[in-house]
């Protein structure tokens, strides 16, 4: 499967970066978790190139895209909607934070999102804090002294979370980087702390698919309840996962059987 890059300006003049994964059709636009970029999702973009055209975005801050505050999720979901408002009406499927953001831009416009699907991620984490992990990257060696010390930094307990994390990172004269920078992420994640996203959900009218992990970083009940406040929802459980439900042989069938049904 080919891919090209080319980029959008969100609204504040901030170049976004995006990936044509191929496929042609209805947009299917995805969107990827913290410290993320959209080539994380070329495996899953593979198989659904045969049902619609497959895009990734660069949320701002990762990847290629800019980098440029404020780090707060209405200006990321504008940026979802710059990118939705050049591709047309869209399914959208979001991994974690791009689950949130897809979220909120269907609740804000609702004729952008045709469908959705969140992967393992909630819409309320007052209470937690981001301190630990702001500490646990601040800890990371940076560099790495090879992609292999990425996977083993990032790989336990779940070997797949160290895999993606090499998609995540570029190689410069000294060793590998993370593209995102921790106090761009960790900003991020302590909003989410602070602030739910109830009204949000109440307001999603297109059908939707929330996909949790068995060991899900989304508060206990709470995907089970977001689908309730839903107008269409289905919520799935999906057995012997970790947060990378995507990268197991359980959500093809899942996405492919609500794809067959909402678009």
């Amino acid at each position: 499967m080919g891919t090209g890059r080319r980029a959008v300006r969100a609204s504040d003049g901030l170049e976004l970066a995006v990936t044509e994964f191929g496929g042609a059709g209805t947009p299917i636009l995805l969107l990827h978790g913290l410290m993320g970029r959209a080539s994380t999702w070329w495996a899953v973009a593979e198989w659904l190139a045969c049902r619609g055209r497959v895009v990734g975005v660069d949320a701002r801050g990762h990847g290629r895209s800019g980098a440029r505050g404020p780090w707060t999720t209405d200006r990321m979901v504008a940026d979802v909607v710059d990118v939705l408002t050049e591709l047309g009406p869209a399914v959208v499927i979001g991994h974690s934070m791009g689950g949130l953001h897809g979220l909120v831009a269907a609740a804000r416009r609702p004729e952008l999102v045709c469908a959705l699907v969140v992967e393992d991620m909630g819409v309320d984490f007052r209470g937690r804090s981001a301190a630990d992990a702001r500490a646990w990257f601040t800890a990371l060696p940076q560099p790495f002294p090879s992609l292999a010390a990425v996977r083993r930094a990032f790989g336990y307990p779940r070997p797949e979370f160290g895999e993606y994390m090499t998609e995540c990172v570029e190689e410069r004269a000294d060793g590998y980087h993370l593209l995102a920078r921790v106090d761009h992420t960790t900003a991020i994640a302590a909003e989410w702390a602070e602030r739910d996203h109830w009204a949000a959900v109440a307001s999603v009218r297109c059908p939707a698919l929330l996909v949790e992990a068995e060991e899900s970083v989304a508060p206990s009940g709470q995907m089970a309840l977001m689908a309730a406040r839903m107008d269409e929802a289905t919520h799935v459980r999906v057995p012997g996962t970790g947060h990378l439900v995507h990268a197991g042989p359980g959500f093809q069938p899942l996405i492919e059987s609500f794809l067959s049904t909402h678009m």
